[in-house]
Formats: C-alpha cells, structure tokens, sequence
C-alpha cells in the first residue's frame, strides 16, 4: 500500500513540475517587447496567420473586416518604410499599408521580425501599373519590374496601429 502511495505523490510530483514548465515557457512568449507604430495596440486576441488567410478566403472584394493578427514580415518600402508584406500561411501574404500616411516602420532590419497589424483586411486587384510601383520601391531589378504584366488579386491591411517585435 506504501508503494502504490509513494508512486502516486511521484506522478503527481512529476505532473506538476510539467504544467510548471508550460507556465514558464508561456510566461517567456508574453515577455516579447515590441516597437510600437501608429496607433497604440496590444498583442492580446491575436488571430494566427492561419485564421487570418481563412477569414481572407472567406472575403469577397466588397468586404472588409475589422482584425488584429500576427505573422513574420517579408519586406518594407525601401524608400520611406510606407509599406510592408506580411507571410501568411501556404505561401500567401498581405499588403499591409498604414492608415492616412500618418506613420511609418523601419526601412530596413523589420525583415522575418514578428509583427501584429490591427486594423481593416480586404482584398484588392492591384493595376500593373501599382505593381510596378511596388516593385520599383522594394528595389526590385529592371527585369523583374518589366515581367510584371498583369494585375493581381492581393489579400490588403489597412493598419491603425502596428507593434513589431525586437527579436527574431
């Protein structure tokens, strides 16, 4: 009876170092300080980037929805920091620009760093023209801006506010 005791206070034992371990492990992830612009966020009510390409397929071009999500930063406007993409998932992203021009993020370093965006999600058909734009702007090669030959259907985030996170 004594053993079937001592080996019960040990499983115990052992499960609650466990659930201490997630507790902590947790605790490091909301410890994440991030570079504030625009509009003053939180990073709590996240949506994953994975929710975020479902409510996204979900959207026809007349909608738009009001959200917070976060995920990875491919790149910014070289130039002024004007704009940025944000890595969805299964190889989608989205345009992110910042509302009325009021604020900017970093021209330079932002890239693979967490950002969350709040703001409007909508989707877009940009002209040839605006892509090559764009293109020109992230300091794309000649020859990649003239291969640009047809509009495209882009998944579009109008942010209030962004935070950006220090480390990768």
């Amino acid at each position: 009876m004594k053993k079937i005791i001592l080996f019960s206070i040990g499983i115990m034992a052992f499960i609650s170092c466990n659930d201490k371990k997630e507790v902590a492990e947790a605790e490091v992830v909301e410890q994440v300080n991030f570079k504030s612009f625009g509009d003053s966020i939180t990073n709590e009510s996240v949506l994953t980037k994975e929710e975020m390409l479902a409510k996204y397929e979900t959207m026809k071009s007349t909608d738009t929805l009001n959200v917070k999500f976060g995920a990875d930063i491919i790149s910014t406007c070289a130039k002024k920091g004007c704009w940025m993409t944000l890595n969805l998932a299964d190889g989608q992203e989205s345009f992110v620009k910042f509302k009325d021009y009021a604020f900017f993020v970093p021209k330079e370093g932002a890239e693979e760093h967490y950002a969350v965006v709040e703001g409007k999600a909508f989707i877009e058909e940009i002209s040839v023209d605006e892509l090559k734009h764009y293109a020109k702007d992230a300091g794309k090669s000649q020859q990649a801006i003239d291969s640009i030959v047809e509009p495209k259907r882009t998944l579009r985030f109008m942010a209030d506010g962004v935070l950006i996170a220090d480390t990768k």
